[in-house]
């Protein structure tokens, strides 16, 4: 048995030892004291009555007077977890759990799991009816197309709501490209990207890249996507794309050259190759046809589409995964702390194009000295969390979305 492999077996004993033990990662704390009868009278009844009456009269006031202010709902069905699939809601909570510990860790925000046992037709009408109490929503873990459908259902509600699977995800990728470009002497708007996988984080990170909606006089976009799922190559003339509104985008939007084939034929000539799919499906030969001094992102999870190792000797420049064991993390854990830390502290009515891009930029900027094995700060840095959420906070403003500046 190989020391990684030892390493990952103690790791998970370890963790069932550790749930065990402390059974649940997070708990309520209250922020007052309740010693005395005028402490319950403050607190409870019969003070609280004209707290509520007063919401009542404006509903904003919840804002002012409540936990609505600082707590965020972690929302999922189960049905995408990690590399695990579809394992639904119950097991699903120990992840959700582990969220909410980091936003909480990190961005000193209450979020609570909450997790649904199977998806059905009324997701986005029960997720809005839970919505009062809270001031975000994080969507979390749950399977394409479906995830895409409910964040678009749940848009225009009054408060953020954000799926991180797919944004978290592109905001780091943005940032780490932008620094990825500084240390390998390219120009953004000159890129040739391809992107493996074409579910959640692949479509957003298409889109981001591509930047629906900015002048590319003022942020370009890159200059080609090509965009492969388990079929090959999407291309606009492939049959059966309308089937999939997603894949019909993306159709759209990326291979202006209408190119065929495999994920082996679109990686030739190509600077970049972001991996968002399954463990092992690139390979040296691949990335030897690529342009001199590629840019790899293997962000498959726990185990990423080629091994840095690997992909240095085929002569990779810059190699990024999601495993904290190797340098370049790419992890979405980067972003979704400050996005919505920003967007509470204005109380945001949504989390705009341009506060994900100022993200992505803050996140980038953050690091002053680049280096092929440092294009991405620490995820555990809680500076990163300010630099984003302030950040965030003038994109919210900007972007006319904020309540409060």
């Amino acid at each position: 048995m190989t020391g990684q492999r030892k390493k990952r077996v103690n790791i998970y004993a370890d963790s069932l030892a550790f749930h065990e033990k402390y059974r649940g990662k997070i708990e309520v704390h209250s922020k007052v004291r309740l010693k005395n009868r005028r402490d319950l009278s403050l607190a409870y009844t019969p003070g609280v009555g004209a707290v509520s009456k007063e919401i009542a009269k404006n509903p904003e006031l919840v804002w002012k007077y409540t936990i609505k202010s600082n707590t965020i709902a972690i929302v999922s069905d189960g049905s995408r977890v990690l590399s695990l699939g579809n394992i639904g809601g119950y097991a699903a909570i120990p992840v959700m759990e582990g969220k909410a510990l980091l936003f909480k860790k990190l961005a000193g925000i209450d979020a609570f799991p909450i997790c649904f046992e199977r998806y059905h037709t009324e997701f986005a009408d029960d997720v809005k009816n839970i919505a009062p109490v809270f001031g975000g929503i994080a969507l979390e873990d749950i399977a394409a197309p479906k995830c895409f459908e409910l964040e678009e259902a749940l848009q225009g509600i009054g408060i953020p709501v954000m799926h991180d699977d797919q944004h978290g995800t592109a905001v780091v990728v943005l940032a780490a490209l932008l620094n990825a470009c500084r240390v390998t002497n390219r120009k953004f708007e000159d890129l040739n990207v391809i992107i493996c996988g074409a579910g959640a984080a692949g479509f957003a990170i298409t889109r981001m890249l591509r930047h629906i909606g900015y002048d590319p006089g003022l942020f370009p976009s890159v200059n080609d996507i090509i965009v492969c799922d388990t079929q090959g190559i999407i291309h606009r003339e492939r049959e059966g794309l309308y089937k999939n509104k997603y894949k019909f985008i993306i159709a759209e939007e990326t291979n202006r050259g209408c190119r065929t084939g495999t994920l082996s034929d679109a990686m030739e000539g190509a600077d970049v190759c972001i991996g968002v799919s399954v463990p092992g499906i690139v390979t040296p030969a691949m990335i030897r046809t690529m342009a001199d001094d590629p840019i790899i992102f293997a962000i498959a999870s726990p185990l990423p589409e080629i091994l840095p190792k690997d992909a240095l000797q085929a002569g990779a420049g810059v190699v990024g995964t999601a495993r904290s064991d190797y340098p370049n993390q790419i992890n979405y854990a980067l972003a979704f702390p400050g996005i919505f830390r920003g967007a509470l502290d204005v109380h945001a009515t949504r989390i705009s194009d341009e506060m994900k891009v100022a993200a992505a930029h803050a996140l980038a900027g953050y690091v002053k000295r680049t280096r092929r094995d440092r294009i991405l700060p620490r995820v555990l840095n809680r500076d990163v969390v300010k630099a984003v959420a302030g950040a965030g906070r003038e994109a919210a403003v900007a972007s006319g979305c904020a309540r409060e500046f």
